[in-house]
This record gives structure tokens, sequence and C-alpha cells, in this order.
């Protein structure tokens, strides 16, 4: 990990040898809620599907899914594209020092059962099969009623508070994350201090779409994994094609990158999608792809 420098973060390093206009739009537009730019993709899940019934050949319990896989793929993306793990605060841009990933785990399918908050770092090195024993052993340790995650628990405490003391704190808070300054114990799992906030609609049955990003903490990437379905697609000579999809609503902040390195890095993911096996390799493995 690089060593802190005056200007810099716990969370990330400050960005000064940027473009002139990566410099001022910060300025121009301070608030990240106001700086969204949403792309919408449909995957094609034929090769998943077959990649998804060899690994899971013989497994009884903790079988691999089509969210692995997608997130797995994007985590690899946010390693081999480094711009895409940057994040603005104030008037500045910063590299992130982590990737990180973060999603909410429903403990109950039902009404009146609470969320939690999984948070994990993706490395540098990470492969399927790691990633896929961290996220299992995460999703365990949120399901379970005896332990609540940090940012969950702090929560939990404050809203016991007075009502004048809550706003108090939130203001405090919110000063102190500002300039890098807010305690472990709050955004330690906090979804919006992530790299890549996930939402997997699709496994309670809801059809993927847009999800806004928040002023409050650092994460630049809001990912919408909607449920599976039937696609018409026509290939070049007018031929039809008919086959399940699942899609993939990305929101970003639009002043960390131009649309050119977006679009490469979702080709990426693509890719990496119709070819699941290369998922296999650690995660700053290159791949070749093509934007077109």
């Amino acid at each position: 990990m690089e060593k802190k420098k005056w200007g810099d973060r716990k969370d990330g390093i400050w960005l000064k040898d940027i473009p002139a206009m990566n410099r001022i739009m910060p300025d121009l537009m301070p608030n990240r809620a106001d700086n969204e730019a949403h792309i919408s993709v449909d995957i094609d899940i034929r090769p998943l599907n077959a990649y998804l019934e060899k690994l899971n050949a013989g497994r009884t319990e903790d079988k691999y899914t089509f969210f692995h896989l997608i997130s797995a793929a994007i985590g690899k993306a946010f390693i081999l594209r480094p711009k895409m793990n940057r994040f603005v605060v104030g008037s500045k841009m910063y590299q992130r020092r982590k990737v990180n990933v973060a999603f909410t785990v429903k403990k109950r399918f039902d009404d009146h059962s609470e969320e939690a908050l999984a948070f994990f770092d993706y490395d540098p090195e990470e492969t399927l099969e790691s990633y896929h024993t961290k996220i299992m052993r995460v999703i365990h340790q949120t399901k379970s009623y005896e332990e609540k995650d940090t940012s969950t628990g702090a929560m939990d405490i404050i809203t016991k508070l007075p009502q004048w003391l809550i706003t108090a704190i939130v203001k405090c808070v919110l000063w102190l994350d500002k300039h890098g300054w807010a305690p472990e114990f709050l955004i330690g799992s906090d979804p919006n201090h992530a790299a890549i906030f996930l939402s997997n609609l699709g496994s309670i049955g809801l059809p993927g779409g847009y999800h806004h990003l928040v002023n409050w903490g650092t994460n630049s990437c809001f990912i919408v994994v909607g449920k599976k379905y039937m696609k018409m697609d026509y290939d070049k000579d007018g031929n039809a094609d008919l086959h399940e999809v699942i899609p993939l609503g990305i929101t970003l902040d639009e002043r960390i990158a131009d649309g050119y390195y977006y679009s490469g890095t979702v080709a990426l993911v693509k890719k990496l999608l119709a070819n699941p096996e290369l998922l296999e390799l650690p995660a700053n493995t290159p791949v070749e792809y093509s934007i077109r």
C-alpha cells in the first residue's frame, strides 16, 4: 500500500495529476447524487448456465450462483481498470486504496426479518474459488442472529439516543467523513464506503433497474442485478435469437472517468461472463477484450 502523504485519506490517495476537466468538475458539481450516469446491460446467461452446472456438480451446499459469477467479474474489472476505483469527496478526487465489495443480506425471506451488511475486500490475486469461499463465509456470518456488522451495531446504539443528540451526531459524522476521519466502527461495513455496492434484486424476484448514488460516503458505483428474463436478439444477418439474460443496472459517478472508459469496463465484464473460466485466474491477470 502506498504511504500516506499530505492530502491523502486513510481510504484513498489524493490524485493531483489528472486532466483539467476531472479537476474542475467536483467544484462545478459537488454532489455525487447530481453526477449520475446510468448504464443498462443484459448478460447472456447461456455460458454461465453451462459453467455453473460444471462448478456445482456434486455440491449439496454453498453452490455457486449467477450472483457470485457476476460480482466476481465486476471485481476483476475494477482490479484491471483502476479508474473505476476512484471517488470524489469535497473538491478532490481520490484513488481508493482497496477494491471492496458490499451488499445487503436478508437474514430470512419474510417481511419482519432484518437486513445485515456484507462488506469485504476483493484482492488483486482473488480467484473465483477464493472469492466464493470469502463471500459464503460473510453471508453465513451476516445471517447469524448472534453477530451484527459494525455499522448496523453502531446505528442500533445511536438510534436509542434523544433525537436532538442523533441529529448532532449525524452532522458531526458527516463532517468527519468529508475529511476522511469517520471512525471505523461507523463506516467499517457501510456499503456506501465500498468500491462496488451491489443489490441482487433477482434473488427476490424483481427486475433490474436504476438505483441512485448517495452523497454520504465514497461509493461511486451502484449495480443492480435483476431477475433473468427472455430476450430476442438479432445477428448481423437478421436471424432471431431468443435466449435468457440477466439485466444489470449500473449507476456511476461520471466525474471519475469518461464514457469511453466506462464502455471498456462494460466490454470487459461481458467478456469475462461470456468466458467465465477466466475468473479462475488471479484477478490481476490481464484479459484481452474489444469495445466493439
